[in-house]
């Protein structure tokens, strides 16, 4: 008994910094909306962003290419040479690798 006593004491004297502490432990942690999970989604959604960002680029790059091929017919000899590495059949091709 002597003990529930003690503890309930301790209690009771500091009743406002319990409800502080327990508070910013709910906000904090425990809480669906969490300062850590707001931290992480945070970050997430930079990082989508950044992945945005390159895809739109990969888009206007892939279209200045198709426009470039519908407007110049050697455009598709170029492309097919420089991605797919074809030739003439009276051409030789060297790759030199960095």
């Amino acid at each position: 008994m002597g003990r529930l006593l003690t503890v309930w004491n301790f209690v009771r004297r500091h009743k406002y910094l319990i409800t502080v502490l327990a508070f910013i432990a709910i906000v904090g942690f425990i809480d669906e909306n969490s300062y850590v999970r707001r931290l992480h989604n945070q970050r997430e959604i930079s990082r989508l962003e950044n992945e945005i960002q390159k895809y739109r680029e990969e888009y206007n790059e892939s279209t200045r290419l198709l426009d470039e091929l519908e407007e110049d017919p050697t455009a598709i000899e170029k492309i097919a040479r420089e991605k797919y590495l074809m030739k003439k059949p009276d051409e030789d091709i060297f790759i030199f690798e960095e």
